[in-house]
Order: structure tokens, then sequence, then C-alpha cells
């Protein structure tokens, strides 16, 4: 049974020899760009726990702002996505990112935790929308079989920014030999850093506005898109794609969240705050390096095989940082990057195959999941503070589990949605 292809839903204005290099270019800036943003929060939960005493529980209060306000925004943004264009979806969104940033500095100022929070959720909102524009963008510019690979090809400069992030934070949350540190030591040592992040947005959000991309629109006229009445709810590799982005995204985002204290413990690595940021780019390193790798790849092999072996991978690796100390456990919880790498872009592009001009309200409901991101390590956090924190790593564990009961499932449910539509 052959899929539909994505780029059957969408109608542009290019044709289907256009070069595609210039809108895929800007994208992938935006992609690393928030890659970056984002992984400075494994650096804000240590910094913020120490400058306000908080629990585990209470300092994943972090990810549950950030990550929660994809729940509440989702739906909202994939309504606004779909009025006026991925585009314009990008320029909003980057505009509402840069104006959370920018409220680091009085947060900083007042040092209240709950205006570090505010923060947070206007920042994430901004993204959210930048999420829900990039992603179903990135993939409809050419043709459907290379979809996860581009958007895996994507994601790799998005794991770039996760890359150089926690160096470049490492320096001007904890301190070091930087001339912008600023009492290291207080809330006050993230004030730079975000106003910086803030500047650029907008000034990306600027050049957003003056280049001419490509505009993608639903084609209704075409006889093989699912009608507008077609329920989502009946495309069961989208439903189970949803649960599956949230284990996804709520496991990676929790085990990076716990990695600094993890690797703080001393019968782990015993290394300072400062040292322990550092070896949080070995982790989102390694995504980066898959996902290169997985773009390559998956020219050639199913994804949903790729999924497959990798969360496989992932649920062994986790085995053996709960099981282990020393440099065992170290390396074992940091290789888990490698195989996290090609998941969530795999996830998604598997989600919405088939799904014709609704793909733009798919994206939103996938996009919704990423509250998993709050909900996930609010849970470890709360095992870790009544058990143990290497024991809590079970909770990400138990959702790699689910990740591989979807790979194993989702090509035939895939199948049936499209054989439901043909008849």
């Amino acid at each position: 049974m052959s899929q539909l292809n994505l780029s059957q839903a969408y109608s542009s204005d290019i044709d289907n020899n256009k070069n595609y290099f210039l809108p895929l270019t800007a994208m992938t800036v935006l992609f690393f760009l928030w890659g970056f943003i984002t992984v400075l929060n494994d650096l804000l939960i240590p910094r913020l726990k120490d400058v306000f005493s908080l629990s585990y529980t209470e300092a994943m209060f972090i990810q549950l702002c950030f990550f929660g306000a994809y729940f509440i925004v989702s739906l909202p943004a994939g309504t606004l996505v779909k009025k006026v264009g991925y585009k314009h979806g990008v320029i909003i969104g980057l505009v509402i990112a840069s104006v959370g940033c920018a409220l680091f500095y009085p947060a900083a100022m007042i040092k209240e935790y709950w205006i570090f929070l505010t923060a947070l959720f206007v920042l994430a909102s901004g993204i959210t929308i930048l999420q829900v524009s990039a992603n179903p963008y990135v993939a409809a510019l050419g043709p459907d079989k290379t979809a996860s690979s581009r958007l895996n090809l994507a994601q790799a400069l998005n794991s770039l920014g996760t890359t150089l992030g926690p160096m470049v934070g490492s320096v001007l949350f904890f301190g070091g030999t930087s001339a912008l540190v600023i009492e290291a030591s207080s809330a006050d040592s993230v004030k730079i850093p975000y106003l910086i992040l803030a500047g650029a947005l907008m000034t990306i959000a600027v050049l957003f506005s003056l280049l001419k991309l490509p505009e993608i629109h639903a084609n209704e006229n075409d006889d093989q898109v699912p009608l507008e009445t077609a329920s989502l709810f009946q495309a069961k590799h989208l439903i189970y794609g949803v649960f599956a982005i949230f284990c996804y995204v709520g496991a990676e985002v929790s085990i990076g969240s716990f990695l600094i204290n993890f690797l703080g413990e001393k019968e782990i690595a015993g290394i300072s705050e400062s040292k322990a940021a550092v070896f949080i780019s070995y982790y989102w390193g390694g995504a980066m390096v898959g996902r290169f790798i997985g773009a390559f790849i998956m020219r050639f092999v199913s994804p949903a095989k790729i999924l497959l072996i990798n969360s496989i991978c992932v649920v062994a690796l986790l085995t053996l940082t709960m099981s282990s100390t020393g440099n065992t456990a170290m390396f074992s919880v940091l290789a888990i990057g490698l195989f996290n790498s090609i998941m969530f872009p795999t996830i998604f592009t598997l989600a919405i195959s088939g799904l014709g001009k609704q793909t733009s309200q798919a994206s939103g409901w996938l996009c919704l999941a990423i509250v998993g991101g709050a909900l996930v390590p609010l849970l470890q956090g709360l095992l870790a503070d009544i058990f143990h924190l290497q024991v809590s790593f079970i909770v990400p564990a138990l959702c790699y589990v689910f990740i591989i009961w979807y790979a194993l499932n989702v090509t035939k449910y895939s199948s049936l949605w499209i054989k439901s539509i043909k008849d």
C-alpha cells in the first residue's frame, strides 16, 4: 500500500523544480537557535536550585513552566499558523521568544523565582509557535520520501545548538575566566546571556520578514487529500504518535535536567557543576552526530526500523545507568544522546504521514504532546526526592518502552489510515 505524499497536501508559490536551498537554510538557523535556548534550562535548573534552595521537585517547575507552554499554546498556535502561514508564524514566534528572553533581566534584578518561571513560559510560548510552524514547513519543502531525512538534518542543526549551549552557559552561569560573568554565584549570571539571545531573536525576526520564502498552503482541490470532515482521531498512527512524542520529549528533557546533579554524585563522578555542565555537551553532541548519520541512513532504511533499534539501545543504556557506578554509569547516560538523535523528527514525520491538509492541525497536536517535557521531569524529581536520584531514571526508561511499541506498530496503523481514506 503506497503512502500519500506529504507534498500532495500543499500548494505553493513554487514549482517542483524550485531550489529549496534558501528556505531550508533559513529554517535550519531557527532550529539551531531554539536548540541553544532550550538546553540552557539544563544549566538554569542547578543554578536556580542553589540560589533559591529548591528541592528536586521544586527545581523541576522550570521545565514544568517551559514545556507546559507547549500544552497551553500548541493548539492556538496551530490555528494561528493555519491562518497566517508558516513564514508569518515563524516571525510571530521569534518576537514572542525575544520578549521572554528579555524578561530574564527584571527577574534577575528582583530575584523572585516566580518571575523566572513567567519569563520561561513566555519564551517557551514563542518557541512553541516556531515548532508548529517550522517542523511541517521543513517536511513540506521537498518530496515525501525524504521528509524524515530532511527533518533529521534540520534537527541536527538543532543539536548543534544544544551542544554549544552548555559550553557557553557553563562559563556564564557557573563562572570561569570570561569577563561577561557577573556574580556567578547568584541569579545575576543569567542576565547577559538572555539579553544577547533576546537581541538575536529580534534581529532574526526582522531578517525573516525581509526574506522571500515560499508560502505553502493546504490544497483543497486535491482529490487524494483527506477531507476536512475526516476525523484525525481515526488516524491511530497520529494518536499514538502524540503519546510517543510525549514520552520521548519527557524522557529526553528529564535525563538532561538531572545530568549535572547526577554527575555530581560522589558514587558517579563527583565533579563540580561547571565541569558537569560541559559534559552535557557530550550528551547533546551525541544527538547531533546521530542526526547527521540518521539523515543519511534513512534514505535507505525504514524510519520505523531505525526508531525501534535506537529505542531498544536507550532502554539498555538506562538499565546500565541505574545498575552501575563510576565511569560506567556516567558514560552510559551520556551515550543516550546518540540514540535519542533521530527520535523526535522520525516520530513526527511518521505521525503526520498521509494527513494531507490536516497536517497543520496534526502538528499542533504533536507539539501539544511536548508537555511531556513538563510532566516527566516533575515525576522523576518526585522519585528522586523520595528515593534516590539514580533510581529515578526508571521514569524515562518506561517512556522509551512505549516508543519501542510505537515503532513496532506505526506502519500497520498508517496503512490502515490510508486505506480508510481511499475507501
